[in-house]
């Protein structure tokens, strides 16, 4: 459960030696700060508190400010708790970077929000092929077709595949490798894409 949070920049194309194009994800990830550290003591539990991404006061309510305060760092966007780190080893205000957590090999899996598609019908949502286009259908294109049976159970069954809401969810993609560090721009690059729009925030975990 070692991680760090980050933000999704965008994709790229990386080229491996072998000339190879491999379709990579580029995120900006920490440094984070070390806002809160829980003991079994205190807490029934070990774990950091680590947060990332800076925001105006005028915007963080106030009881995180003095949170923050606290715990001498800048008011910051996101909070995630970690439970693989050596609390012993941090205290709060302290700083994690990139290249203290991962490094080339490495495989993770990353969670993020997926992008929003709003009200979708089912040849998006689901994948369906839509009625046919002859013998007059000329509004059945892209319709469910019949959804409950007939005179048994004379109703619908719940779960039903039908149109509705799609996307903005939580979504967690596992396996995924390592290709670069930069530690100079905090850069992380991955193989493979990552849930989420642009700027989107990301938590990363480190596979054991």
């Amino acid at each position: 459960m070692v991680g760090l949070i980050g933000k999704k920049l965008g994709m790229t194309t990386i080229f491996a030696e072998n000339g190879v194009a491999i379709p990579c994800t580029v995120l900006e990830v920490g440094p984070c700060y070390v806002v809160q550290v829980k003991t079994k003591e205190k807490d029934g539990y070990e774990a950091l508190q680590l947060g990332f991404g800076l925001r105006k006061e005028k915007r963080t309510p106030k009881p995180l400010q003095g949170h923050f305060k606290k715990a001498n760092v800048p008011f910051l966007r996101v909070l995630k708790e970690f439970k693989g780190f050596d609390i012993s080893k941090y205290k709060p205000g302290d700083q994690i970077r990139v290249e203290d957590v991962f490094s080339v090999g490495d495989f993770v899996k990353v969670t993020g929000r997926s992008k929003g598609k709003g009200f979708q019908g089912v040849v998006k949502r689901h994948g369906f092929g839509g009625g046919p286009k002859t013998h007059g259908q000329s509004d059945r294109h892209r319709a469910p077709g019949s959804v409950g049976s007939s005179s048994f159970p004379s109703h619908t069954f719940k779960g039903q595949r039908m149109a509705g809401h799609m996307g903005d969810e939580q979504v967690t993609v596992r396996n995924l490798e390592v290709v670069e560090v930069i530690p100079d721009s905090n850069l992380l690059v991955v193989k493979g894409s990552v849930p989420g729009a642009k700027n989107s925030y990301v938590k990363i975990i480190k596979s054991s």
